[in-house]
């Protein structure tokens, strides 16, 4: 092999290379986005079905317990995902447990304060839903929802 033949096998295999490379960092990207994507989607159910477990403690004064674990598993990819504002609405929702459990076994809390505190949980609570529904559904995907019956996106 001479050297006019080295040349371009030597150029083609650099450019091979760092094409396959350029493609697999594209692929990586891709999984990386639609598995958030996934995990925004958990998180967006488990606000949904905590956003009802509050406004049934609203209504009724009756306590259920509030989800957490999708959070809890997830929360790497939000915190990549999702931009520091946003990703702080969400925290702020599942802080808010706290003071939702303070509420359900402590019964001294004067009613006023008990209403203004459950209304705050439930408004954060619906603002990190509606976040993540933007963020995660399509608008065809959200009338499917509404049409379903089960609240969809709000």
């Amino acid at each position: 092999m001479t050297i006019e033949q080295l040349l371009p096998v030597i150029v083609g295999a650099f450019v091979g290379a760092i094409g396959w490379l350029i493609v697999g960092l594209f692929i990586q990207r891709q999984q990386f986005a639609r598995q958030a994507k996934n995990a925004a989607r958990a998180v967006y159910f488990e606000l949904d079905s905590n956003t009802a477990n509050v406004q049934f403690a609203v209504d009724l004064g009756a306590f259920t317990p509030l989800a957490r674990s999708s959070y809890e598993r997830v929360l790497p990819e939000l915190a990549t995902w999702l931009p520091p504002e946003e990703l702080r609405l969400i925290v702020t929702a599942y802080m808010s447990h706290a003071g939702y459990e303070q509420l359900s076994s402590d019964g001294e809390v004067p009613a006023e304060v008990r209403r203004h505190v459950l209304a705050e949980i439930l408004k954060t609570n619906r603002r990190a839903r509606e976040l993540l529904g933007d963020r995660v559904f399509s608008d065809r995907e959200r009338r499917l929802m509404q049409q379903g019956g089960a609240g969809g996106p709000a």
